[in-house]
C-alpha cells in the first residue's frame, strides 16, 4: 500500500506524521519505507537520522543547438509550451530553467539541429533508519522545478510493504505529482481558519485526482470545531485527533519522534493504521 500525507499549507504537522506513522511499523516489524518528496525542504531525515547509503545525481535533458545546421525556421518555439526555446529573427535562444525536458523541440526540428544534453536539478539519497527504507530528494538551490525530481523519487517506491510518501505542502504541480497514484492520501490539518480554507482546497485537490482520502487534526484542542464539521458534512473520515501537547513540541523542537517522548501514542498510531488499512480494503471492494 502507498499512503501520502499531504496538507493544504505547511507546518500542520505533516512531517511529524509521516516520520511517526513509519516508524510505528517498523517497530512492529512490517517492511516500511519513507519517501521524503518535499525535495525543496527535506526535512524527515531530521526525526529519523538515516544513514545514507547511496547518492545519486538526477538530471534533465535540455535541448543544445547546433547553430550550423539550425535555418532559423522556428518549428522549435512552436511546440515548446514553457518558452524554453525561442527563434527570435532566425537566432535560437534557449533558457535551461524553463525547460520540463519533454524532448518535443528535437523531434520537430526538420535540420536535426537540435540534441539533449543533461542539465543537474538535484540528487537522491537512499539508506536506512533502524528497518525503515528511507528516501529522500535534495532539489538544486536556485532550480525553478521541482517534480521532475519528485518523479524520480517516485521511482524508487517499493511494492512489498507500505510506502509511506511526505509530500509537500499546499495544492500546486509538486502536491500533485507526488500523491498521485497514491492507493490513499492522508490530509492533515489544524483548526484555524487557514487551516479549513487550505483543507477544502487540497480535498479539492484529490477528489480531482479520484484518490481515497481522509482527515487528521494536529493541535486539536487548540481552535475550533469547523475542521470537524467540514469533514462531517462533506463525508470525510477524521481518522485521528492529536492534542497540543507540550511533550510533543518540545520533542519536536529537539528532532524527537512522538512515539519517543510520549509512548502512549504507539497504540494510537497503531489504531490509526487499522483505520488506514479498512478504508483501502473498502475501497478495493468498491473498484
Amino acid at each position: 500500500m502507498i499512503i501520502a500525507i499531504a496538507s493544504g499549507k505547511g507546518g500542520t504537522g505533516k512531517t511529524t506524521l509521516a516520520t511517526n506513522l513509519a516508524m510505528n511499523l517498523a517497530r512492529k516489524g512490517q517492511q516500511v519505507q519513507l519517501l521524503d518528496c518535499d525535495v525543496e525542504e527535506p526535512n524527515c531525515h531530521l526525526f529519523l537520522k538515516p544513514i545514507i547509503e547511496t547518492t545519486e545525481t538526477v538530471s534533465l535533458p535540455v535541448p543544445q543547438v547546433d547553430e550550423q545546421k539550425c535555418t532559423g525556421c522556428g518549428q522549435c518555439g512552436q511546440i515548446c509550451e514553457f518558452s524554453a526555446i525561442v527563434c527570435i529573427k532566425e537566432k535560437v535562444l534557449t533558457f535551461p530553467e524553463l525547460c520540463h525536458g519533454c524532448g518535443g523541440c528535437t523531434l520537430v526540428c526538420p535540420e536535426g539541429a537540435i540534441c539533449e544534453t543533461p542539465r543537474e536539478i538535484g540528487v537522491i539519497e537512499q539508506g536506512r533508519a533502524d528497518e525503515i527504507q528511507f528516501v529522500h530528494g535534495r532539489l538544486r538551490v536556485g532550480e525553478a522545478m521541482s517534480p521532475p525530481l519528485i518523479r524520480e523519487v517516485k521511482e524508487r517506491v517499493s511494492h512489498q510493504g507500505t510506502s509511506i510518501i511526505d509530500a509537500p505542502p499546499g495544492t500546486s504541480c509538486p502536491v500533485i505529482e507526488a500523491i498521485r497514484g497514491s492507493d490513499i492520501c492522508i490530509l492533515v490539518t489544524e483548526p484555524t481558519p487557514f487551516g479549513l480554507n487550505d483543507l477544502v482546497l487540497a480535498v479539492g485537490m484529490v477528489r480531482a485526482l479520484e484518490l481515497p482520502h481522509a482527515v487528521i487534526i494536529n493541535r486539536a484542542d487548540v481552535g475550533d470545531r469547523k475542521v470537524v464539521e467540514y469533514c462531517r458534512q462533506e463525508g470525510i473520515d477524521l481518522l485521528m485527533e492529536i492534542p497540543d501537547d507540550r511533550r510533543i513540541a518540545r520533542g519536536y523542537s529537539r528532532g524527537q519522534l512522538i512515539l519517543d517522548v510520549a509512548p502512549e501514542y504507539e497504540d494510537k498510531f497503531q489504531m490509526l493504521m487499522d483505520k488506514i488499512e479498512t478504508m483501502s480494503a473498502s475501497e478495493e471492494v468498491k473498484a
